[in-house]
């Protein structure tokens, strides 16, 4: 499972690097004025709707459920459920698609409400949006795609498919002058990623035998039951992250020209290891669990989860460390060139270091509530999510005015504290979750190591930027010795404190897990 995890992860990583590249284009190109706050509403409303309805609450719904039929029915049988779910999927998708694009200006007007009073801005939204929201129907698809071959066991295609999304914008931002605008070539990049996407994830899907076709859809007990989970997953995966960006967007409306492009530059950098990581480990622990649990190995799944969430602590804390200890330098060394300024650097790296005090939850839940979703119940992370969206809303209300997208952020990371606590709860009370020995032991290690990233950033930040002092990209090299350092001595310590043997007994359960047989499908028995 490690293996897959890091397959995953490194598909991921790429994704995300790639996506630095095509975020320092933007910030070259758009700025954090007003065609890049109009743009990022653009590209934000149709990747909510996406979060929310396709990969969140289709893979809590879809992929157990394929999983459990592929194991006890074989594979006609999961095919035969995959393609009336496709059917089902493909037609709400373009009911939703011609409504939206029907009302436009009302949608854009509901969730970018402080538009209304900037009159350019509200334009430029809706008819960037017009071209970006497609993406929506075409990233539908290819969660269906990914979460069948997910099903499988097959995660790369579906893991490389943003990739796409980076280098598309990137082409078009670089013939930009082709267009009215490099707002406009930026929206075009992204319905053209879409179409590329559905092309690499349905070609694998293709090769491996298991892509689906139109079939009249019947609502047999399956097909049932998957709307049934469907339905509070569709409530569930609207987690604190989504309600959260929803309500980002909302009252980021209302704030100064460039709020909303600080909280997409800086969501952009947090993101990094919330997908390298808490994602990638996410996707592959619940079809594993799924699996695990539908032949009836509740220890298996128990494993498969607590490693999981060991290699996710393991390389997350120098994340949430150099989030918090030097959100600025990250931002200037990033995306300060052309016409994103240094203040505009500054406020980003505020808002990220707001967000770093979540960071750690924000990797977590996924992996935590995998626990229910491979047990097919989607109701109990909705009960958790209740409260914490309740709380992360009533505080970015309260913080908005005197700290602005920062207080935004800060609420965000409460929020996700919150519906993390209340995941554990709710699973500990049921027996569905329990810490080994092994991973109480590493979290207790991983802390000392944390604070040795922390010393070398805090106490070598100035000398180092003081060695580079008069370079034109001083802050870029500042941040690489820094990098290097602080990895060096975050690697350094978990070697004394875990030893060999650590590393070595990683290896050993992933193997474990990997060669554990399995029994056969009702029908090969």
């Amino acid at each position: 499972m490690i293996g897959r995890i890091f397959t995953v992860g490194g598909f991921t990583l790429v994704s995300r690097v790639t996506g630095f590249a095509r975020d320092i284009m933007l910030a070259y190109f758009l700025g954090a004025g007003p065609v890049a706050d109009a743009f990022f509403v653009a590209l934000r409303l149709p990747n909510h709707f996406r979060a929310i309805f396709a990969e969140g609450a289709f893979n809590a719904a879809f992929v157990p459920a394929y999983a459990r039929i592929h194991q006890k029915g074989g594979a006609s049988q999961a095919g035969l459920f995959a393609d009336r779910i496709f059917t089902l999927l493909l037609a709400s998708q373009i009911v939703l698609l011609l409504a939206a694009l029907a009302f436009m200006p009302e949608l854009v007007g509901l969730l970018a409400w402080g538009f209304r009073d900037d009159p350019a801005r509200f334009a430029l939204a809706v008819e960037f949006t017009r071209i970006t929201f497609p993406y929506l129907l075409l990233m539908t698809l290819v969660t269906l795609y990914g979460g069948i071959l997910n099903a499988v066991q097959r995660f790369a295609a579906a893991a490389a498919a943003p990739i796409l999304l980076n280098l598309a914008m990137m082409a078009a931002l670089a013939l930009a002058s082709l267009f009215p605008s490099a707002g406009h070539a930026a929206a075009w990049g992204v319905l053209a990623a879409g179409c590329l996407e559905v092309l690499l994830v349905a070609g694998d899907a293709v090769r491996n035998g298991v892509l689906p076709s139109f079939r009249w859809p019947q609502l047999g007990p399956d097909v049932k039951q998957f709307f049934k989970v469907l339905v509070p997953a569709t409530l569930g995966s609207a987690g604190t992250t989504q309600i959260a960006l929803f309500a980002d967007t909302i009252i980021a409306s209302f704030l100064a020209t460039g709020a909303l492009s600080a909280l997409y530059y800086a969501d952009r950098l947090n993101q990094l290891p919330v997908g390298v990581i808490g994602i990638a480990a996410a996707t592959v622990v619940l079809p594993e669990m799924a699996r695990r649990i539908a032949a009836g190995d509740e220890p298996g799944a128990r494993r498969a989860q607590n490693q999981a969430i060991e290699l996710t602590l393991l390389l997350s804390i120098p994340c949430v460390i150099a989030f918090l200890l030097v959100p600025d330098l990250l931002m200037r060394a990033l995306f300060t060139r052309g016409a994103f300024t240094a203040a505009d650097a500054q406020a980003a790296g505020a808002t990220l270091a707001a967000y770093a005090i979540g960071l750690l939850p924000f990797v977590l839940i996924r992996s935590v509530a995998a626990t229910f979703f491979a047990r097919g119940d989607t109701t109990t992370p909705v009960i958790a999510l209740g409260l914490a969206v309740v709380v992360n809303v009533a505080l970015k209300v309260l913080l908005m005015r005197d700290y602005a997208q920062v207080g935004l952020a800060f609420a965000t990371s409460v929020g996700a504290w919150l519906n993390l606590g209340l995941l554990v709860m709710f699973a500990a009370r049921r027996g569905l979750i329990g810490l080994d020995p092994q991973l109480k032991r590493s979290s207790a290690k991983l802390l000392p190591a944390g604070v040795a990233v922390a010393a070398v950033l805090a106490l070598g930040q100035h000398p180092i930027a003081g060695m580079f002092q008069g370079l034109p990209l001083r802050d870029e090299a500042t941040l690489a010795a820094l990098a290097l350092c602080g990895g060096t001595a975050y690697g350094a310590v978990v070697l004394a404190l875990f030893g060999r043997q650590w590393l070595a007994s990683i290896q050993r359960r992933a193997k474990a897990n990997a060669i554990t047989p399995m029994p056969p499908p009702p029908s090969e028995l």
